[in-house]
């Protein structure tokens, strides 16, 4: 059987073309390309035309590098990011990028509505302006309320592709679980949270789960690539549910879904809401089949993904294989930052933001590129620490192993830096964990594969895994004392 994984992420877009004979998986890259928010008139967008356009551009790769049909095609992305459509499926807006800042202009006036303790104890997801629910507010406040009642559905990223893809409007469970409108004890959206912000419910899709068929390709679509059409699957839309389906470690364990954000959690068996999970702002999402992730949003990738970009535009070229040595061989613990400080968060000058933030804890700052990225790299396996104790802590258990899976998982600085911080066994793996996950539901929605667990082990006999244990612990743990210290985390 063949299948095509689509996984737009936030810094680049790649489409795989997956073989299951049976026995074993085989994945081939077929096409990546940047995916790189674009400013204009003070708002901060995604392409969607040109991510559906390299989309086009991946299927009709795989459509001439397979030898059997494709069977379907599963999509996934970040979360949080919507556009609208009219009555007739034709787009209202773009898509607005999460990133952007109109949703801090009008905070006082968004908690004004509903205080974040209220909002926390009805969703149970993270505290962020980032949420779709911030940013639909935020589009209430500036005066874009007509759009919102002139619309037809609001689309989250690969709701909006598949739409046009099939012509079908959805919205996936584990996507709609992190918009900080749903609520899981009736697995539906939360009348509460949207009656207080005043947004017409009929803009909402009805909630499917991750395996559902949704449909065919258009006869329009299949005329203008000039292919065979496929099945549309709904997968597990957001990145960070499909990456954790891919999981390499049997039984309880820390998962790292390292990306342009760090995912760091656990899987439970419900959602836990609580004074001491609100005032760690852990994040309670819905995962694959009753499934719930419980998890900390740390910075993640995205300063490095900055810092290259930022280096790289000034007429210096360094690869992250570059800039890892360069980490590698700079001075240890010279330089310390908190990765979740929001002065990281937006799209600019990533070294002098450094800088300045070393500056003022410390007196003095990286001198070179070396310096810049060790302090980076120090500093996210300090606050995956710091992530891992709150959530050991909510769930009453230490858990032994890390499971570092995505982009971040290639990094072998950060993995035997977190190592050393956790003082645990890390198991690094997977790249491309996130596709694979996308691949097996849409093996189970194929019935290819009986269970989840059958997937799993196909995963782990096809790929392979790295080890990373934990060294020079000492040092690690009176670096990691005074790193708390600095940053007066509890």
């Amino acid at each position: 059987m063949n299948c095509i994984a689509f996984d737009l992420g936030g810094s680049g877009g790649k489409l795989f073309l997956c073989h299951f004979d049976g026995e074993h998986l085989s994945l081939k890259d077929v096409h990546r390309f940047d995916n790189n928010p674009l400013s204009l008139n003070n708002g901060l967008y995604w392409n969607i035309l040109n991510i559906y356009s390299h989309l086009n551009t991946g299927v009709k790769k795989a459509m001439q590098l397979a030898d059997q049909p494709i069977v379907s095609l599963g999509l996934d992305s970040f979360s949080n990011d919507f556009a609208f459509i009219d009555q007739s499926g034709e787009l209202l807006t773009q898509l607005r990028c999460y990133r952007d800042q109109r949703t801090e202009k009008h905070k006082a006036a968004i908690y004004a509505k509903m205080s974040p303790e209220r909002l926390y104890s009805l969703s149970g997801n993270q505290i962020a302006l980032f949420n779709t629910l911030m940013q639909l507010a935020a589009m209430q406040e500036s005066g874009q309320g007509y759009i919102l009642k002139n619309a037809h559905k609001m689309l989250f990223a690969p709701d909006l592709l598949i739409n046009f893809l099939t012509g079908e409007t959805a919205s996936e469970y584990t996507i709609a679980s992190v918009s900080q409108m749903f609520d899981f004890s009736k697995n539906t959206w939360n009348d509460e949270i949207i009656r207080a912000y005043d947004i017409p419910p009929n803009i909402f899709c009805d909630i499917v789960t991750p395996g559902t068929i949704i449909g065919k390709t258009k006869n329009s679509y299949n005329k203008e690539l000039d292919i065979t059409g496929f099945n549309v699957v709904s997968v597990c839309e957001h990145d960070t549910a499909s990456a954790f389906l891919s999981s390499m470690s049997k039984g309880d364990h820390i998962i790292i879904s390292s990306g342009t954000w760090s995912l760091v959690g656990t899987e439970v068996n419900a959602p836990i809401i609580n004074p001491m999970s609100y005032r760690y702002n852990i994040a309670n999402e819905g995962g694959f089949r009753g499934r719930h992730r419980l998890l900390r949003n740390v910075m993640g990738l995205w300063i490095i993904q900055e810092l290259r970009n930022y280096y790289n535009s000034h007429g210096q070229q360094y690869s992250f294989a570059d800039m890892e040595e360069a980490a590698t061989q700079a001075k240890p613990f010279a330089h310390r930052i908190d990765p979740d400080d929001l002065i990281f968060f937006s799209p600019e000058d990533m070294p002098l933001k450094i800088s300045q933030k070393c500056m003022e804890f410390d007196g003095k700052s990286p001198q070179n590129m070396g310096e810049t990225v060790r302090c980076a790299v120090e500093s996210l396996a300090f606050k995956y620490r710091w992530s891992i104790e709150k959530i050991e802590q909510l769930i009453g258990k230490s858990l032994p192993i890390i499971n570092i899976i995505g982009g971040g998982s290639k990094d072998r600085l950060l993995c035997q830096f977190t190592a050393n911080a956790c003082n645990k066994s890390v198991l690094a793996g997977l790249s491309d964990a996130t596709a694979l996950g996308n691949i097996l539901v849409q093996l189970l929605a194929n019935r290819q594969i009986s269970s989840l667990e059958q997937g799993q082990d196909l995963i782990r006999q096809s790929f392979p895994i790295a080890e990373y244990l934990p060294c020079e612990t000492p040092v690690w743990e009176e670096k990691y004392q005074e790193f708390k210290a600095t940053f007066h985390l509890d």
